[in-house]
């Protein structure tokens, strides 16, 4: 660019609470070091001990939760922001707002406008993603299919709501998404082609220096994040009994992360005696510790994760992944490349069994699954990230 822009990012949270956070923190630093000045609108402040997303930059933040909304535009239009970059916000006034005063552009992080729940997924009679364009059809399997709440009321209220998302969504000029299977989701819900645009996302550090060194195996599989009833867990635990059976040697399983879920995981685990070590959150120092460890990652996610980050944060460090082939993991997840896939619709135990076997039974393939993760890890690089979003910040009509 010319010269750096003034460039306002919008999002829900200023505590790092998700991946949209953890991306958001990273990205800001690189926005300033490009030469660009940025500033926050945020609907949720930080509690006291959380890591923010400005920390340590200097930059204005405002909240309208403080300020009132209208406080907290005439605050922005104070600051003359020449570009708005919006992550989504649950007030849609405000989102309103916004994009009828500035050039604006939107990342999908999310099922934002697509789905009443926004889990894309149908829970009965068993989990399996959802390829529903949203409309009223969506109201007629909500209940029985069980794709969020049990409350007609609640749904129709959030289906009107989703309906004014998407209806902001198609306004805007440019909509950037993280993977094919996101793109290819606003375009059958009547976003153009020239509008939806997939840019390169990017893990939570570099990858290695290096390609991943031969070492023995560990047997341990490993799964990261918080444990609710879409990241599959408990599908996980069932398939290691019949991978454990046709590898012929013992697999344990390792779990960072907490939830609802695990108490199932934990029953799931005795009854079929698995080994499973729960070592709860942990931090990105130990957190790397464990992928380097575990023979593989496992990402058993049961709905069409948007993108999936943690694969292509474990390839960095030369771990492969399996995985069902939902959502945007395959945008990684490469099957005999970096990883292995089981079939998505519908997810079984059984198919991730299989991809678990196909991943470990040749000390070879292994090996240059471990080789191929770490070569698809460079492919999300933050700089590439960055280049493309600068490219379509000073488009025109932006």
């Amino acid at each position: 660019m010319s010269h750096g822009l003034r460039l306002l990012l919008v999002a829900r949270h200023r505590a790092v609470v998700g991946g949209v956070e953890s991306h958001l923190r990273t990205l800001l630093p690189l926005l300033q070091a490009r030469g660009h000045s940025v500033a926050l609108l945020v609907e949720h402040d930080a509690a006291p001990g959380q890591a923010r997303l400005d920390e340590g930059l200097g930059i204005p933040v405002w909240r309208p939760a403080a300020l009132g909304r209208q406080g907290a535009l005439e605050a922005v239009a104070a600051w003359r922001p020449e570009r708005v970059y919006q992550h989504g916000v649950q007030d849609l006034r405000l989102e309103e707002a916004l994009l009828e005063r500035y050039p604006a552009l939107l990342f999908l992080h999310a099922y934002y406008g697509t789905c009443i729940s926004g889990m894309k997924r149908h829970a009965f009679p068993r989990p399996v993603p959802c390829q529903r364009v949203l409309g009223p059809g969506c109201l007629v399997h909500y209940l029985p299919r069980r794709c969020g709440g049990r409350s007609p009321l609640t749904a129709l209220r959030e289906y009107r709501y989703q309906q004014r998302r998407l209806a902001l969504a198609r306004r805007y000029g440019t909509v950037l998404v993280g993977s094919r299977a996101m793109r290819e989701e606003y375009l059958r819900h009547g976003l153009s082609s020239s509008q939806v645009v997939c840019v390169p996302l990017f893990g939570d550090g570099a990858p290695d220096p290096e390609p991943p060194a031969p070492r023995p195996p560990s047997g341990q599989v490993l799964m990261v994040g918080r444990l609710t009833e879409l990241k599959g867990g408990v599908e996980l635990v069932r398939a290691l009994p019949g991978a454990r059976e046709a590898l012929g040697r013992e697999l344990e399983l390792v779990v960072a992360g907490d939830g609802p879920e695990r108490p199932r995981m934990e029953s799931e685990a005795a009854a079929r005696r698995v080994p499973v070590r729960f070592v709860g959150w942990v931090d990105r120092a130990e957190r790397e510790a464990l992928m380097r460890r575990a023979d593989l990652l496992a990402v058993p996610s049961v709905w069409p994760e948007p993108f999936g980050m943690v694969g292509v944060e474990a390839g960095g460090v030369g771990l492969p992944s399996v995985a069902f082939a939902v959502g945007g993991i395959p945008d990684w997840c490469e099957p005999g490349v970096s990883g292995e896939l089981a079939p998505g619709n519908p997810p079984t135990s059984e198919g991730l069994a299989g991809a678990i076997v196909r991943a470990l039974a040749d000390a070879g393939h292994h090996a240059r699954l471990r080789e191929g993760a770490w070569h698809m890890s460079r492919r999300f690089d933050a700089g590439a990230h960055v280049d493309a979003l600068c490219e379509r910040l000073k488009a025109p009509g932006q």
